[in-house]
């Protein structure tokens, strides 16, 4: 089981996996806990009231926030090349980059 988890997510060791856990669970949390202050800043409540376009809206700034702070959170921790890998994938996927 070990074994798979670590060609999952391509990890090194067992630390360098828990190392990717931590990150991801940070940022996660981080991003939402961010995105409201950044909500507030812009007033997208007050220009937007149609709930679904606010909640879609929303979800596209939790996202955003998401992908910097994996880098930022993936630098504390010493995985920056690691994460940045994960973006360029990320990009990719959603073609924003070739």
């Amino acid at each position: 089981m070990q074994a798979k988890f670590l060609n999952i997510f391509k990890a090194n060791s067992l630390l360098h996996l828990f190392i990717i856990f931590i990150v991801y669970g940070i940022t996660g949390s981080l991003s939402v806990f961010v995105s409201e202050p950044i909500l507030n800043f812009i007033k997208l409540d007050q220009l937007i009231s149609f709930v679904p376009l606010y909640w879609v809206l929303r979800i596209i700034v939790i996202i955003i926030a998401y992908q910097i702070l994996l880098l930022v959170i993936g630098t504390i921790f010493g995985q920056f090349n690691y994460f940045k890998k994960i973006q360029l994938k990320f990009l990719r996927r959603v073609r924003i980059i070739k």
